[in-house]
């Protein structure tokens, strides 16, 4: 025979060359695909990925008004998680501008503008005349009774609707 037909690759082994090249193509990124699989149900399985955000209670709303119309506002904050949450901003779409306020450390007896509230997991903060209250700025008059809704933003938990109760006392 001719050396010409000893040059040509019979058809039938084409079709598994092919193939065997196409699968080692495949191997690296299939290789690459199984592995971080492989790493990423190893990391939900410990429990490090997607912690659960922090589980906010906020109850026991008051708003306290003096006569010159002066208020601040005091709410109990739970937070029954496992994190850290903190407290960085209150409003309250029927009063306007608020701020939370805390003792002035530096100074006994002064107040400050608090820029951040830490409520520690599996505790209270009972907000109080003289600690960590929300000041009110130029609210409007409130009747004894009258129902005042709040939002209490989070770091972690985000923001968490509530309502007080303008209290008929002056001074909680």
């Amino acid at each position: 025979m001719s050396s010409a037909t000893d040059d040509h690759t019979p058809p039938r082994r084409r079709l598994p060359e092919a193939v065997v090249r196409g699968a080692r193509a495949a191997l690296v990124p299939v290789g690459g695909c199984a592995l971080a699989l492989a790493l990423l149900t190893g990391y939900t399985a410990t429990g490090a990925a997607g912690e659960p955000a922090p589980q906010i209670q906020v109850s026991a709303g008051r708003i306290v008004q003096s006569p010159e119309r002066v208020a601040a506002a005091y709410f109990e904050i739970r937070n029954t998680g496992d994190r850290d949450d903190t407290l960085v901003y209150a409003d309250s779409p029927q009063l306007g501008v608020s701020m939370l306020r805390e003792p002035d450390r530096r100074k006994p007896g002064a107040i400050r503008r608090a820029t951040k509230v830490t409520v520690p997991a599996h505790s209270t903060l009972r907000m109080k005349r003289g600690g960590i209250h929300i000041a009110v700025l130029d609210p409007p008059t409130l009747k004894p009774g009258e129902r005042v809704s709040f939002n209490l933003w989070f770091t972690g938990r985000g923001r968490v609707g509530t309502e007080a109760i303008r209290s008929h006392l002056i001074d909680p």
